[in-house]
């Protein structure tokens, strides 16, 4: 099997796999509990806590874990229920469908933009959005007032220009985060994003920034995140982040996986008719590892299923829209030509990737392509 949808999900780590049979055995403890066993899987997870922080640029106690992006993604959009919400047509759904939920017309404003697209893997300059924010919050118009918690009580001073969240799920182990210097408030990471378990993820909130708890229960997470801790599963995180920043992984994904998605691109425009790039390949312009293609007079689908059939796997979007026969809203919203969108295809390699998967794609690719074109009612 050749493997290139690594930005849906990638396969597990085998550090990953070994960390989290050994917190089964040992910390399997409820990390909220009182006992020896409780602070033993207490300390796990503040151990992974302390990893992403540092990784990123953050304080420990500024991160929150999660499920993943998507429990993310809401828990930002219902901090600002009320509250103008703005964002782009080409957010991952559970930014777009949450703001719709949620957003209002007071003020301050939140601005959401996720630094590196999912499905064309395009990096925006998250500093326009924060210098905006920052000219709005200056204004001498402009007010400070208190917000007010869920129970009513003075929670802190806001900033009425606007606060800032980015979806980092596709970014991080890709390309260089540091939060700060992103004038971030809030960000969304996923750890089966960077080889580790489905199920876990993390959120960091900036201390002294709004924010409203979406699950309600408990009293773990400082009060901002109820139920018990997936703790085998923040191991399982923890490795993940341990070990592709051990590989040096914004390295070798600016490197030998830059390599083959440009050879892949190359190839693909010289031997298949009717081929065009979604994916600006510009140093800068968008991650190293993912590649958007569409071929004229071929279904993005269609084609998709062929290469299934050979063995090798890649997606026409989002792993999340699954079973939407909607053409990629990403893609539509960045071109307006329906379709280039529904014959697009995502190509996404991972640190494990190699020159031979190139080979076995472009062996049946081609062949795929002019099979789909030659039925084709469009000419």
């Amino acid at each position: 099997m050749v493997y290139l949808d690594y930005a849906a999900t990638t396969p597990i780590l085998p550090e990953v796999r070994e960390a989290m049979r050994l917190a089964e055995e040992r910390f399997f403890a409820n990390a909220s509990a009182l006992h020896t066993p409780g602070h033993l899987a207490m300390n796990e997870v503040e151990r992974c806590r302390e990893t992403l922080a540092e990784m990123i640029g953050a304080e420990p106690s500024e991160i929150i874990f999660t499920s993943g992006s998507t429990e993310g993604n809401n828990t930002i959009m219902r901090t600002f229920e009320g509250y103008m919400i703005e964002t782009s047509p080409l957010e991952h759904h559970s930014i777009l469908m949450a703001a719709a939920e949620y957003g209002g017309t007071k003020t301050p404003k939140l601005y959401s933009y996720m630094l590196a697209n999912n499905e064309t893997g395009d990096i925006i300059d998250l500093h326009k959005i924060t210098e905006v924010a920052q000219q709005q919050s200056a204004d001498e118009n402009s007010e400070i007032f208190l917000a007010k918690d869920d129970f009513g009580r003075d929670l802190v001073a806001v900033r009425k220009g606007g606060y800032i969240h980015s979806d980092l799920t596709q970014a991080l182990g890709k390309i260089p985060i540091n939060v700060n210097k992103l004038g971030l408030d809030y960000a969304t990471f996923s750890a089966h994003k960077i080889g580790g378990p489905v199920g876990v993820g993390a959120l960091y909130v900036r201390k002294g920034v709004p924010f409203r708890a979406l699950l309600l229960g408990g009293n773990q997470e400082q009060k901002r995140r109820g139920g018990t801790y997936n703790t085998v599963g923040i191991c399982g995180f923890r490795a993940a982040l341990e070990t592709i920043k051990k590989q040096n992984s914004t390295k070798i994904y600016n490197t030998k996986v830059r390599k083959l998605r440009d050879t892949l691109a190359q190839q693909i425009l010289a031997r298949i008719p009717g081929s065009s790039l979604n994916t600006d390949l510009g140093k800068g312009k968008a991650l190293p590892n993912i590649l958007n293609v569409s071929f004229r007079a071929a279904e993005g689908e269609s084609i998709q299923l062929y290469l299934d059939a050979e063995g090798v796997i890649v997606s026409t979007g989002s792993a999340c829209a699954a079973g939407d026969t909607k053409p990629s809203h990403v893609l539509m919203a960045k071109t307006g030509d329906a379709e280039v969108a529904h014959s697009s295809i995502r190509f996404s390699f991972g640190l494990d990737s190699t020159m031979d998967d190139v080979k076995a794609v472009m062996k049946v690719l081609p062949g795929i392509v002019e099979r789909l074109q030659k039925i084709s009612t469009i000419s």
